[in-house]
């Protein structure tokens, strides 16, 4: 039976944000592997395989086809799976298919990231004469010099040339027809997603003059130049990667600190903010990124859920400074009194009497601070 969808993997789960990766003619979504696992802690992530390319049948596309075809795939796949908007990342012809959806799709992508890619490649003429060596005699001579084309000297990835090597040549060169009549420039300022452009500064194929014309035309635009990378720069430099896609897709320290405020309150946040000093501020950057920007954001537990959880870890390492902030936090994430009361009786049980007492005395304090009520805690 044919299949009318590209293969794909998806990680992370199914509550989170969509994010679709797309990947760069001849490798396959194993170009995202070392950066995949890690986007995966705060959204669904879904890599696709090219037509022809990984797992994906050739004949999803056939001569003279378009990045608008892949497109077309590729909201072919979204919808299969449910995904109706997604943040979209893609290197080279995967970027190409970015910037076609959120020129021709605009409703259908959140942001977006371009990586060593362009809005045209350099007219059609290399294209066509690629495709034509393709079909006649097949990908291994292209494979064998995949490494000059992709990477800086002395650096290699064996998984991805051989996807390069076992990619079929018909869809390949159907891949290169799309190719050579892609030209976008003059439809870049309707682009009005939040985009994010990464250029390898020793990319040959994509160099960032390239980007830098994206850059020019899209008013919500973000350029950054990573030293020491070239054309797959996700497989070449997957931290550089990592972090600016974080800090695109994620917003970083500035979410982090908003759900902060939102969960501990402002007069909190302020007092902290107040007290940093040089030798505190990674330590307290750290925090919103990771604890508020990350983990708290993670939509597969409530707000409710998470308060509950912290109590109680925070009443089995007998933390009751931090219990008394965090208890005003679970009136802010909608537990009653009675529901703390509950999961400070739980933590007799598991965490010991002498550390539920304690914690009930801090807890009652703070709640009947809460209610404007002096009476003594016990």
């Amino acid at each position: 039976m044919t299949r009318t969808l590209l293969n794909h993997r998806a990680e992370g789960p199914e509550s989170a944000p969509p994010l679709l990766l797309g990947p760069s003619l001849g490798t396959s979504h194993a170009l995202w592997d070392k950066v995949a696992p890690e986007l995966s802690a705060t959204h669904r992530v879904v890599r696709w395989d090219l037509p022809g390319h990984g797992g994906s049948a050739p004949d999803l596309i056939g001569p003279g086809a378009t990045v608008g075809d892949l497109a077309a795939l590729v909201l072919g796949l979204a919808d299969s799976l449910g995904i109706e908007r997604f943040a979209y990342a893609g290197v080279s012809l995967g970027g190409a298919v970015g910037l076609h959806l959120a020129v021709h799709h605009p409703e259908r992508v959140t942001s977006l990231a371009v990586i060593c890619s362009s809005a045209h490649f350099n007219g059609s003429k290399p294209w066509e004469e690629r495709a034509e060596l393709v079909r006649r005699e097949g990908l291994a001579a292209l494979a064998e010099n995949a490494n000059s084309r992709w990477f800086t000297p002395g650096f290699t990835v064996p998984r991805l040339i051989e996807d390069h090597r076992n990619a079929d040549p018909e869809a390949y060169a159907a891949c290169c027809d799309a190719l050579a009549a892609f030209d976008l420039r003059d439809r870049l300022p309707e682009i009005s997603v939040p985009t994010l452009l990464i250029a390898g500064r020793q990319d040959p194929a994509t160099p960032p003059a390239h980007l830098r014309e994206i850059a020019d035309a899209v008013a919500s635009a973000t350029l950054v130049e990573l030293p020491g990378a070239s054309h797959l720069a996700p497989a070449q430099c997957p931290a550089a990667v990592l972090t600016a896609l974080r800090a695109h897709f994620d917003g970083g320290a500035e979410r982090g600190m908003e759900v902060r405020r939102e969960v501990l309150g402002d007069a909190h946040v302020d007092r902290a903010q107040a007290r940093q000093t040089p030798f505190t501020a990674r330590f307290q950057d750290f925090i919103s990124r990771y604890a508020w920007g990350e983990i708290w954001t993670d939509p597969t537990l409530s707000r409710r859920e998470r308060s509950m959880i912290t109590l109680t870890a925070l009443v089995a390492h007998g933390h009751y400074d931090e219990l008394a902030m965090h208890v005003r936090a679970a009136r802010r994430n909608g537990l009653t009194p009675e529901e703390i009361g509950a999961v400070l009786l739980q933590t007799a049980v598991y965490c010991g009497v002498p550390a539920a007492n304690s914690a009930f005395a801090t807890a009652q304090r703070v709640l009947a601070e809460e209610e404007g009520d002096d009476g003594a805690t016990g």
